[in-house]
């Protein structure tokens, strides 16, 4: 039998020693790269004025979208280019549903470098589609190659993490997915900084910005991926017993059901229904936040007594900068809430914290309309940050849920296949949001008052979250794979009873890591991640400025 290739799952079993707090900024590294997706509407402007540089050249009333694809002689619409952040979400969806599979028995590693390969060998494409000026390329490279990274690298290292961490499987996965929120936050200044600095009379920088990005995108990515270890068959942490199966723990199973079921049970589709009507009701107001807060308060955001529609284009730039401040505190709540809430779950169990967050989220949906019509800002703008915290602590939560409900040998393809409950609601959410206010403009309805009927709606989305949610209960026997099944599968997925039995070719011992090293690695994830919060808090402080 030929040793294991490099990347190969027998390759990283961790030895004796090993420090499982290694693998949380392995992760990090992946995501916060990936996690750039939610910034690229950075690029929209500049893409839009990539001809003609100062203005925007004009397509003719010839050149529909497919026209854009091809055209070289005008630039791009921004509209059209926002069709490259749907393909995101939506391969990101399908991708991680298609291959998670694979991934459960090829490794974290192997995924890893396989994401890399496509989200950064994407925006590589995308760059030569910026020089050649062909649209087709972009969708190609970063919509498409690249939305397959994001889902493999989204869902990497969410088997992992959950058997490092069977004690605290919230904590675990809200750190990963928390730098899924944070990737924009140091994305979209670094991004703003390079296209400054690359752009000259002639060209607005961005094609040098991806080049430049994908290449130290890569670098990070390929270090985490090779930074994962995988823990042997049965490993648990010192002094942690697993808890029985009692009443108190009924939701949490020490089975596993295989993947190629999970289309067929009916908790799956609960917690499928759980994750859309949650996502969809805050990537609604996401995309929608800097122009709801301005329509709705007008003039008083500057201390000014007149409606949005009565300003001058000087008072327009004005309250134009506060609620980009606004749209920055809501990505610091998103991202806290990531960590915050999932943390949290371990402690609450993962359905009592979907309830609070369909139940308080219902309650903060309501309470806007009233606040606006109330004329404060403070009360407006304190429900829309915990419903943002709520919104990112419900995809942190979801893999540690799948964990309890389906047991952790296939979770992470199991998480694969939820995640097109995200690509749903990622056309459902917006779509709500945004016609309800071209509906409601077109009756004649002021500007102010649009939203209320939308909040209305996202209130009766959250209903039925809660609904779903109150009807999860634990599996019947028949889903779960037997003792002849689940040891098929361990074979599959390349498990060992001990690290002892791998052919690592290279060497190795006992995988003792040095504290440095692990302080070095956090320091690695942690600076940028800083640096992030940091250029977010300088954009928040116009906000209460």
């Amino acid at each position: 039998m030929a040793a294991p290739g490099i990347l190969d799952k027998e390759r990283i079993i961790a030895g004796p020693g090993f420090n499982r707090w290694l693998v949380p900024p392995a992760a990090l590294a992946i995501h916060l790269c990936i996690g750039m997706a939610y910034g690229f509407s950075v690029f929209w402007l500049p893409l839009s004025k990539a001809l003609g540089i100062k203005e925007a050249i004009k397509c003719g009333p010839d050149i529909g979208f497919w026209g854009q694809l091809f055209t070289t002689s005008c630039d791009w619409q921004i509209s059209t280019l926002g069709w490259m952040y749907t393909l995101f979400f939506v391969l990101l969806g399908s991708s991680a549903a298609t291959w998670g599979g694979w991934l459960e028995h090829a490794g974290p590693r192997k995924a890893g470098v396989v994401s890399a390969l496509c989200w950064c060998g994407g925006m590589m494409i995308s760059a030569l589609g910026v020089y050649t000026h062909q649209f087709w390329m972009m969708i190609l490279g970063s919509g498409v190659i690249g939305g397959i990274g994001l889902g493999l690298g989204y869902i990497s290292p969410v088997s992992t993490l959950i058997k490092w961490f069977p004690d605290r499987r919230g904590m675990a996965t809200g750190m990963a997915i928390m730098g899924f929120g944070g990737g924009a936050m140091i994305g979209s200044p670094l991004a703003a900084d390079l296209m400054k600095y690359f752009a000259t009379p002639t060209d607005v920088g961005v094609m040098q910005t991806f080049v430049v990005m994908a290449l130290i995108y890569f670098v990070f990515m390929v270090a985490g991926a090779f930074g994962y270890r995988v823990p042997v068959t049965g490993w648990k942490p010192e002094g942690w017993t697993p808890p029985q199966a009692d009443v108190a723990n009924a939701m949490i199973t020490q089975r596993h059901v295989h993947v190629s079921k999970v289309w067929g049970i009916p908790q799956f589709w609960l917690i499928w229904m759980v994750l859309c009507m949650n996502v969809s009701a805050g990537i609604g107001v996401i995309g929608m936040a800097s122009p709801m807060l301005q329509e709705v308060f007008g003039g008083s955001l500057i201390g000014v007594a007149k409606k949005f529609g009565e300003l001058d284009k000087a008072q327009l730039g004005a309250i134009a900068t506060v609620a980009a401040g606004f749209t920055a505190l809501l990505s610091l709540f998103n991202i806290g809430g990531r960590f915050f809430w999932a943390s949290l779950s371990d402690k609450l169990g993962r359905k009592l914290t979907y309830v609070v967050f369909f139940v308080l989220g219902g309650v903060l949906y309501f309470s806007v309309p009233g606040s606006a019509a109330a004329g404060s800002i403070v009360l407006f703008v304190a429900a829309f940050c915990i419903i943002l915290s709520m919104y990112g602590g419900g995809f942190a939560t979801v893999p540690a849920y799948l964990a309890d409900i389906f047991g952790t040998q296939m979770v992470g393809a199991i998480h694969g296949r939820l995640l097109t409950a995200w690509a749903t609601a990622g056309v459902l959410g917006p779509v709500v949001v945004n016609y309800m206010r071209e509906y409601q403009l077109g009756l004649g309805i002021p500007r102010e008052q649009v939203y209320n009927q939308t909040m209305y709606i996202l209130v009766g989305m959250l209903v039925v979250g809660l609904v779903c949610n109150l009807m999860v209960r634990p599996l019947a026997d028949k889903w779960f794979m037997t003792d002849a099944e689940l040891a098929a599968e361990k074979r599959l997925a390349h498990e060992k009873a001990a690290a002892a039995v791998v052919v690592r070719g290279d060497g190795a011992g006992e995988d003792a890591v040095s504290p440095v090293v692990v302080a070095l690695a956090w320091a690695a994830v942690g600076f940028p991640l800083a640096w992030g919060v940091y250029r977010t808090l300088l954009s928040v402080a116009k906000f209460f400025a």
